[in-house]
């Protein structure tokens, strides 16, 4: 048994054509880009590419098959030099049960049921190019179909005040909307994290995943989990994500959630730190609750239902003040890729590299040690100058 470092929320921004999927994503966060980039900068064993959907990524996938550039694992997955990819998809549920849209992940073993699943799923959306794109049957009935080609179903950042489960699209359980035996995970998004949610209940069956969302090929890895399994293909995920045959997820790492965009309620006018109405700042009647906010709302016992692997506070090298792009690039030169920064080089190596300031702040931000200004209304918290 080995343990894996894994982001499974990774966006594409354009096809191999220059055609958009995501589009708020950046124009250089292609597949083979976030393959690349994973393998050879980030230093991630999985990742869980959640677009591959758009025919025309899955065309470029079958061409990476053929150039032999992507392998096809027999355990599920597909292997790009040191990284497995697990093909997936983001979709937008807002059936008759949600209060709101709901965003989900699905991930299949294989190109062939990406491809089968996408097939299905085309006689249910408008445009089958763009990612997340809302789907016109319920979220039982997307369930069931996910499972019928042994799919992982994964509700998406599940806190956030737009377009997750728990923020607008349920009242006060994921049982209003879903069959809750065909939940194979919780993401828990950027500005929450376990000990956070401890005290809702219905939680407590999950394995919560920590993942990027990433929209730009710098953000991949800024939230991750390091899986203890026999190998980095799809059936070992599975199993880890039931907890099965000593396979685990052993630590998950992210942002501290005061550094999430969403963490504390704000005007949603100007972004004023407040629970007031109107805006004390701008007169504006308009707030975006919290997530502190709903989960408190939302916990219903102090009982510690079950045991979870430690949650780490870890700031990204990007989010370091005084640390740019060319500190990263002598970073990976030297060290190789951001896995081993954050996690194997000591602070003494660093400070050969670097000026003895940015290896403390490096050697803090791994441990969760850098004072943090709150986030929320839409502006991600920011690491103080210290």
């Amino acid at each position: 048994m080995k343990d894996f470092y894994t982001d499974l929320h990774i966006h594409i921004g354009r096809t191999w054509k220059g055609k958009p999927v995501k589009i708020t994503g950046s124009k250089t966060l292609t597949l083979e880009n976030i393959l690349h980039t994973a393998s050879v900068k980030k230093g991630l064993d999985i990742v869980g590419v959640i677009d591959c959907h758009s025919p025309e990524v899955l065309e470029e996938m079958a061409s990476l098959i053929q150039e032999q550039k992507l392998t096809q694992l027999d355990g599920g997955g597909l292997r790009y030099k040191n990284t497995t990819l697990i093909p997936g998809v983001e979709i937008e549920v807002n059936d008759d049960h949600c209060l709101g849209p709901i965003h989900v992940l699905a991930f299949f073993r294989s190109w062939q049921a990406m491809r089968e699943f996408s097939a299905w799923m085309q006689h249910y959306v408008k445009n089958m190019n763009l990612s997340t794109q809302r789907i016109r049957c319920d979220a039982v009935t997307l369930q069931h179909k996910v499972h019928a080609l042994s799919g992982i179903f994964i509700p998406a950042h599940v806190f956030t005040p737009f377009k997750s489960a728990y923020g607008k699209g349920v009242k006060k359980s994921l049982s209003e909307v879903f069959d809750m035996e065909q939940i194979d995970a919780i993401e828990l998004g950027l500005s929450s994290d376990t000990d956070m949610v401890k005290g809702i209940s219905e939680l407590a069956k999950y394995t919560f995943v920590t993942n990027s969302d990433a929209h730009s090929l710098g953000k991949m890895a800024r939230e991750y989990q390091k899986i203890h399994m026999q190998a980095p293909t799809f059936d070992e995920l599975q199993k880890a994500l039931k907890e099965e045959e000593g396979r685990e997820i052993l630590t998950n790492y992210g942002l501290n959630p005061l550094l999430g965009k969403y963490h504390e309620t704000a005007c949603a006018d100007c972004g004023y730190r407040t629970s007031l109405s109107p805006c004390p700042n701008c007169g504006g009647k308009h707030l975006v609750k919290g997530v502190a906010v709903r989960v408190k709302e939302l916990t219903d016992t102090h009982q510690n239902l079950r045991k979870r692997p430690p949650y780490i506070h870890q700031v990204p090298l990007d989010f370091i003040p005084g640390i740019g792009k060319k500190t990263i690039e002598k970073l990976l030169l030297t060290f190789g890729t951001e896995m081993r920064i954050l996690h194997e080089v000591s602070k003494e190596d660093l400070e050969e590299v670097v000026p003895t300031k940015i290896a403390a702040l490096i050697d803090k931000g791994r441990n969760g040690q850098l004072s943090l200004i709150t986030g929320g209304g839409g502006v991600y918290g920011k690491v103080k100058t210290e």
